[in-house]
């Protein structure tokens, strides 16, 4: 048993021992020496802060966190960088070349006396290019450079057709990939993350008998939901931390346009994520309760895994495909995913996030009873493991 686990337990079991007045010898003479056993809401507290407090300490997990914010922060910064505020290329113009630069809104026009004038604001640097009258060429202009083709100005002067589109796409597809590859890839980290982190957490208390010492004072309800609530109130705030980083980054980088469109999105992201969640939370800690190695919890957890692995994937193919879109934010698990992506595509009815929600709640909640029903059976079971009809059987 490890020092740092020995340490939490006991407290947890002496806190929760003491967590009701008036029975022990401590609270006044003649009283029943024998503690009373603590409310359920009591237990859950004080294991869900139990939770919290040993991750807040952890420096892995500290740093993975870092570790996330910057990598948000990097792409917000490289999408305002790549994408999009294109700034205008001043020009030197010369006699009537002006007429040629005016209302181009690519370009901003510096008059220059002389062709003199305009290479040396060339050369100093003030100008990009120089745009002079030719009249040997069909354009009636010339554009002139410093030490290689300004490709920005003779884009801008060129002569483009219209454009026309027959089914116009809502969002830039380039857009939409990167919006779904957000949404993805903190789904998948974050659950993946505190997944794990709470799989290993069962593991170890069965492994080194803690679980003995905590089960003696609190229920193995109150020992789950307290683990559950404690993990989900830590990936609910890095979700909330992340959103809060990419918002202010939006913000502070003149991406007014984008965070207007992805506002709503986020919301419902964040609100299908807190549900969804707490359902892969049960799921971890009922499959790590089946073993006592920490050698077997990828065997047993792989199909929770799987299950936070292919909404990533889905997304990351098929944000352009409207039918898969919509079975995704139908489906429980993918939801947190699917849905939020819908309403940023505009392709979601208002209704929809709505029912979708319902039926998350619903699956939510039936997680959570059969979880904590392996995980009552099996959590003080040792050796082998466990199979999965002699865990739900009991």
């Amino acid at each position: 048993m490890s020092t740092e686990q020995g340490r939490s337990a006991g407290r947890v079991a002496s806190e929760a021992s003491e967590s009701r007045p008036g029975t022990g010898s401590r609270y006044g003479a003649g009283a029943p020496t024998r503690p009373a056993t603590p409310s359920f809401v009591d237990s859950v507290s004080l294991i869900a802060g139990r939770e919290i407090t040993m991750r807040l300490r952890s420096k892995a997990f500290l740093i993975s966190t870092g570790v996330l914010m910057l990598a948000v922060l990097a792409s917000v910064m490289l999408g305002s960088i790549f994408g999009g505020q294109s700034e205008t290329t001043k020009v030197a113009v010369i006699g009537g070349a002006t007429a040629v630069v005016d209302g181009n809104d690519a370009l901003e026009a510096v008059p220059a006396a002389d062709e003199t004038a305009a290479e040396q604001l060339l050369r100093d640097g003030e100008v990009d290019a120089i745009v002079a009258p030719a009249a040997s060429d069909p354009l009636g202009i010339t554009v002139i450079g410093l030490d290689s083709t300004p490709d920005s100005v003779v884009q801008a002067l060129s002569v483009q057709p219209t454009v026309e589109l027959l089914e116009p796409a809502a969002v830039d597809p380039t857009l939409a990939y990167l919006v779904a590859f957000g949404f993805g890839i903190v789904f998948f980290m974050s659950a993946l993350t505190f997944g794990t982190t709470i799989a290993q957490s069962v593991v170890e208390e069965k492994q080194t008998r803690v679980v003995e010492i905590l089960l003696s004072t609190v229920t193995a309800r109150a020992l789950l939901t307290g683990k559950v609530i404690g993990n989900s109130v830590l990936a609910f705030g890095q979700i909330l931390a992340i959103a809060a980083l990419a918002i202010l980054g939006l913000i502070l980088t003149g991406q007014r346009v984008l965070l207007g469109g992805l506002g709503t999105s986020v919301i419902w992201f964040i609100v299908f994520f807190a549900i969804g969640f707490v359902m892969l939370a049960a799921l971890f800690a009922a499959s790590a309760a089946m073993v006592s190695r920490a050698e077997d919890i990828g065997s047993v957890t792989t199909p929770v895994t799987m299950l936070v692995m292919i909404p990533y994937f889905l997304v990351i193919f098929f944000n352009d495909n409207p039918t898969v879109l919509a079975i995704m934010s139908y489906v429980p698990f993918s939801a947190p995913v699917g849905m939020p992506m819908r309403v940023f595509l505009g392709t979601a009815e208002w209704w929809e996030p709505f029912v979708s929600l319902a039926i998350l709640l619903a699956t939510t909640a039936l997680a959570v009873l059969i979880g904590e029903r392996i995980y009552r059976n099996t959590l003080l079971k040792t050796g082998a493991r466990v199979p999965l009809g002699e865990a739900l059987r009991g």
